[in-house]
């Protein structure tokens, strides 16, 4: 029988629940108050770990936002550790997510095309 997920799956969805809880809870940096983490990819060997993070509206504040991820990546990392079992902790590059950002617009885009259509229909 096939397994439905792979480690590194369960693994990155493990560091995920992990990151939000440790920035919702323990950073008291105000730079990284906002961001929401959107997805975790680590590699086959766990050396590395891609956070996706995104932030709504503030998208002048991502150079501070990346400024404060890095000043708590080993605070993170070190929690990690101690909330995870693995044998190797990944290192987290942190990269911000414009997915949502992106829906954001492209919802606006369709509103406006459907807001003009109703309009030229009266």
């Amino acid at each position: 029988m096939p397994k439905d997920f792979s480690r590194s799956l369960r693994v990155a969805d493990q560091i995920q629940r992990e990151l939000a809880d440790l920035l919702r809870h323990e950073i008291k940096d105000p730079r990284i108050d906002h961001i929401t983490i959107t997805a975790v990819e680590v590699t086959r060997d766990y050396t590395y770990a891609k956070v996706f993070y995104t932030t709504l509206g503030e998208s002048e504040k991502i150079p501070l936002i990346e400024k404060g991820l890095e000043k708590a990546n080993g605070f993170l990392r070190s929690s990690l550790s101690k909330r995870i079992q693995l044998r190797v902790v990944p290192q987290l590059i942190f990269v911000y997510d414009k997915s949502v950002e992106h829906g954001a617009y492209m919802s606006k885009l369709i509103d406006e095309a459907v807001a003009q259509e109703n309009k030229n229909k009266t």
